[in-house]
């Protein structure tokens, strides 16, 4: 469901109904009389829903975590807040970039429409910037060549579908900026071959083997992988997320029912 067009058309209703109002009766309307029900109700309501849609078009939408593939960073059920404006001021709905404001750095955690179906919202962390080369060989993460830093912080676990607990070795990993903890599992192979799209855009600029992958990353797009490796559904799988597709960059924990302690958390 696209909430933002949602807005967008309850806006546009309750503007051209107390604009035409203005236009008409409004105009020999005593000031003490009452308005019709309908009017009233755009009138009441068109501010309410204009500052919710500039506020979740160019400031901060809200976000809840559907899933564990971001796991230890974002648990299901958080409710996150993502910044609309870190990557540029886009136009609404749209979704075209107007403004430019700033590119997202290695080791962000940014939404984004899945390039497979864009009314789908993913979460990743950002790996891979335009024409870096990625590789991910026996759990290891390398960059343009160079090792990313990473010590070793212990076990998690955690139940995922089916009531099936899962245990990992987590790992303090550094991005860019970004220090983090990702999460391995010592059974799962770096990429599961038969799960990889044959045909996503830019496909042969990866390589795939037992071992893991090797891609180069094309202009204007962008390489995305879960925290949660072994359990995320990323760009190994179906490729490179383009710029036109990004949404924000996540940045608060605002709520979350069950782990109050949460709450107010900055997403590292």
């Amino acid at each position: 469901m696209n909430f933002e067009l949602i807005l967008f058309v309850a806006l546009v209703i309750a503007g051209v109904i107390w604009l035409i109002d203005a236009l008409t009766t409004g105009r020999t309307r005593a000031k003490d009389a009452k308005l019709p029900m309908l009017v009233d109700y755009a009138k009441s309501f068109f501010p309410v829903i204009l500052a919710v849609f500039l506020i979740r078009s160019f400031l901060f939408e809200p976000f809840k975590i559907p899933s564990g593939s971001m796991l230890p960073t974002l648990r299901i059920g958080d409710f996150i807040l993502v910044n609309k404006y870190a990557y540029g001021v886009r136009l609404p709905i749209v979704n075209l970039k107007a403004i430019e404001v700033g590119q997202p750095k290695r080791g962000d955690v940014m939404v984004f429409r899945y390039p497979n179906d864009p009314s789908l919202d993913y979460i990743k962390r950002t790996v891979g910037l335009p024409g870096d080369i990625v590789e991910y060989k026996d759990k290891r993460l390398t960059v343009n060549g160079v090792p990313v830093a990473t010590t070793k912080a212990g076990d998690y676990g955690y139940v995922a579908s089916g009531l099936n607990y899962i245990t990992g070795q987590t790992w303090h990993e550094r991005l860019g900026e970004h220090d983090h903890i990702a999460m391995t599992q010592a059974d799962m192979p770096s990429v599961i071959l038969y799960q990889v799209g044959g045909d996503f855009p830019y496909r042969v600029n990866c390589t795939y083997n037992e071992q893991g992958f090797r891609c180069k990353v094309p202009e204007g797009h962008y390489f995305m992988m879960g925290d949660n490796r072994d359990a995320s559904n990323d760009s190994r799988y179906w490729g490179f997320v383009p710029d036109r597709n990004i949404v924000g960059k996540a940045f608060m924990i605002w709520w979350n029912f069950g782990e109050f302690n949460r709450i107010g958390h900055f997403i590292k």
